[in-house]
């Protein structure tokens, strides 16, 4: 027979197995829980602790998540997992053991679970050395996908989202993928913050500010593989706050609804555990009356076979004794979990997670290790706002803007009030008496601290705000030449009427630089022949002037 022959009647005999696999009556291997029924049909096997055990399987990983989490549930609570020989001289029989990660993804993977044919999950393509290499296609490259086609312990739906939290837990997939454990430092998304420019896990770095550790957020994939520049840096104490004040807003109102869907998950799950394991029982006690059955028909004359099977009846009545004090003891622990102080603890959830987080004794550790059981990962975004994008467990959402921090020059910037108010005041005040106005008043500067004359005056100038004496100026004021020219008299007898209270000044310094009013059209003059003292000429001169307005 030729290569050609042999080619056309492999092409004929895949055509008809494709084919058929699109009816979807192609027989194939099925897992345990699932078996053909007379007419070929699949149906649900009938065992019905083989049932049991696979709905808690899948409900154990909807809990908790991952399959660590399903296999150390069966662990602790003792329950064993069904697999049927498929091969040797007791191929079809029904085992039961501990749970295994390996059986536990083959599981969560396989689609037949959902009721679901599928055909062509790998692809098979020989080596020049005539071996066989496999590989594992994309859902999307199926060959054939027939959902809902028989029955199944969960639908569609929830297989797919399964596979895809089992994806999302593997930490493995590529470097950028990796969450790194809770470690110390008071950066609350250590591991957990990805960049939303390239979808890559950010790293933490710190530095101290004010004698305390801050985080930044940076994303260094690029500076670290091409020394190119940081793809993203963004300052981490404001984003950690807004991380703190979100929880305690959602998990105080949270806590009351979920620590009462608490007890009531508990109460389930204690009473499908305690169906699983009378089913335990109930196997055990129907294998030693087989036991007992068997030997009680055989002939009492063949010693060989009745010592046989008189040993397998006590092992039988060995195992059931076993699983039923295992039973019991099992039982009475359930019922302890249930007490009063237990159910207070869990409604305490509400008041306990506030105080836990607010305690200043609180390590960051722990409080990083609290964050990780409420939020998957948060996407950070720096361009006209930082956008945080959280998600959290249970595949909720919550989009937060955050302004751009300021740089150290704008956090030391003097408030625009204060600079408002030294504007104000510089039209009636010196300096020096602004500082301590402003002082009064409780106003700070930019670095916290009180004012004095010396800052008032470094404010001035930065803001382009007029001089005090630019401004008397504006308003007519004289100098002491001007107004001594102005009324015919030395500066000395100037300084000695404003003294007594003849003239008017205005300080426009703190060194006792000053400014005169100008007198008007009847300025006092010095005395000729009349003799009045300075204070009587004062109240003399500006009654004049008052009667004049």
């Amino acid at each position: 027979m030729s290569e050609a022959e042999l080619y056309v009647m492999r092409a004929r005999l895949q055509g008809g197995i494709i084919n058929k696999a699109r009816r979807g009556e192609l027989e194939c291997p099925l897992p345990v829980g699932l078996v053909y029924d007379t007419a070929g049909k699949v149906i649900l096997d009938p065992d019905a602790q083989v049932q049991q055990t696979l709905r808690l399987f899948f409900q154990t990983f909807r809990r908790t998540g991952s399959a660590w989490g399903t296999i150390k549930s069966f662990r602790e609570q003792g329950w064993l997992f069904p697999r049927r020989l498929r091969a040797g001289a007791r191929r079809g029989e029904l085992i039961w053991g501990p749970l295994v990660l390996s059986r536990a993804l083959q599981v969560l993977h396989n689609p037949r679970y959902a009721g679901a044919f599928v055909y062509g999950r790998n692809r098979a393509r020989k080596t020049v050395d005539g071996h066989c290499s496999y590989k594992r296609l994309p859902e999307n490259e199926w060959t054939v996908v027939l959902p809902s086609l028989h029955p199944g312990y969960l639908t569609w739906e929830e297989y797919q989202e399964n596979v895809r939290r089992l994806r999302e837990s593997a930490q493995s997939y590529g470097q950028e993928r990796r969450r790194s454990p809770a470690r110390e430092g008071p950066a609350l998304l250590q591991g957990l913050a990805l960049c939303g420019l390239c979808g890559r896990r950010m790293t933490v770095r710190y530095h101290s500010r004010f004698g305390r550790l801050a985080p930044t957020y940076i994303c260094q994939h690029e500076m670290v593989n091409q020394a190119a520049p940081p793809c993203q840096s963004i300052p981490g104490n404001g984003i950690d706050q807004a991380i703190g004040d979100l929880l305690l807003e959602i998990v105080t109102p949270m806590a009351i609804e979920v620590a009462l869907a608490v007890q009531a998950e508990l109460r389930t799950r204690v009473e499908e555990a305690d169906r699983l394991r009378l089913t335990q029982v109930e196997r055990a006690r129907y294998e030693a009356e087989l036991a007992e059955r068997r030997y009680l028909h055989v002939d009492p004359a063949n010693r060989l076979v009745a010592d046989a099977l008189e040993a397998d009846w006590n092992a039988k009545l060995r195992n059931l004794t076993e699983v039923r004090q295992e039973y019991e003891q099992q039982r009475s622990r359930d019922q302890l979990l249930l007490n009063e102080e237990q159910l207070a603890r869990i409604a305490a959830l509400a008041t306990d997670f506030p105080k836990l987080w607010c305690d200043p004794k609180t390590p960051d550790r722990e409080r990083k290790r609290m964050v990780r059981l409420l939020i998957e990962d948060v996407t950070l975004s720096k361009e006209a706002q930082i956008r945080l994008q959280l998600r959290f467990k249970g595949g909720a959402t919550r989009t937060i803007s955050l302004p751009l921090p300021l740089n150290s020059w704008q956090l030391r910037k003097t408030d625009e009030a204060v600079v408002a108010k030294i504007d104000e005041l510089l039209g009636q005040h010196t300096e020096r008496e602004i500082a301590a106005i402003l002082n009064e008043q409780g106003f700070d500067s930019g670095w916290g601290k009180s004012f004095h004359t010396r800052i008032v005056a470094r404010l001035r100038r930065h803001y382009g705000l007029k001089p005090r004496y630019d401004r008397l100026r504006e308003a007519g004021l004289l100098t002491k030449e001007e107004i001594a020219t102005r009324l015919g008299v030395a500066t000395k007898t100037v300084e000695i009427w404003t003294h007594h209270g003849i003239l008017r000044a205005h300080r426009y310094d703190d060194k006792n630089g000053r400014l005169y009013e100008d007198p008007g059209p009847n300025p006092p003059v010095k005395s000729q022949g009349l003799k009045l003292r300075l204070k009587d000429r004062a109240k003399t001169f500006f009654s004049e002037k008052t009667k004049e307005v």
